[in-house]
């Protein structure tokens, strides 16, 4: 799987494989990380956005202070298309439908979240049946607001945990597969200077 997807004077576009860190984590063991990566090739890249460490697919750098204010205030406002592909156990009766459930974080197990009703932010998941593989099912998914590990709760919440998830489903079961089924496959946006449609795929490698 190749990890620069697109470089030009403005962006950079990997493919973050599964088991790498979006920027560096805690001690030098964990200073390399996919933003380290791309500063190899183009020194001014600046991060956007993140992934948490298990999850693969497509993570947009800026090359530039000005880029990136103007990307990071797009994904903000929600002005960024983000689409996912995930393998779940079980899975839903329906093709598609949202789920609404309020996520905060779960400070006593740390770096877990939750579904909190009375402190959790809005949080919203759209999701639609791609596959059904025996006894479990791929759907694509679009968060509409972006809360860490909004999909992981979301899913696991409903009863349908992401294949590999040790941390939002059994630890023994997840160790079975080789990674957490959660891919970032698509991203678009309107370019923050000129407004032209940008538009990006990685297909999913599970």
């Amino acid at each position: 799987m190749a990890f620069l997807i697109h470089l030009d004077a403005e962006f950079a576009l990997v493919n973050k494989p599964t088991g790498l860190l979006s920027v560096p984590g805690r001690g030098p063991e964990r200073a390399e990380c996919a933003w380290t990566r791309v500063q190899r090739l183009a020194a001014d890249a600046l991060v956007v956005h993140r992934l948490d460490m298990a999850t693969s697919g497509l993570l947009l750098f800026a090359r530039g202070a000005v880029l990136q204010r103007a990307l990071s205030m797009a994904f903000a406002a929600r002005a960024v298309d983000k689409r996912y592909e995930a393998l779940v156990h079980g899975g839903p009766e329906a093709e598609r439908g949202e789920i609404a459930l309020p996520l905060a974080a779960d400070w006593t197990q740390r770096p877990r979240q939750k579904v909190d009703a009375t402190h959790g932010k809005p949080s919203l998941t759209r999701w639609q049946v791609q596959a059904r593989e025996g006894g479990r099912t791929r759907l694509s998914l679009q968060p509409v607001t972006g809360r860490s590990h909004q999909l992981r709760v979301h899913l696991a919440a409903m009863g349908w945990p992401i294949v590999g998830d040790a941390l939002y489903d059994d630890a023994d079961r997840a160790a079975t597969v080789p990674r957490l089924m959660l891919h970032a496959c698509e991203l678009a946006l309107a370019h923050p200077l000129d407004g032209r449609r940008l538009h990006w795929r990685a297909p999913a490698p599970f």
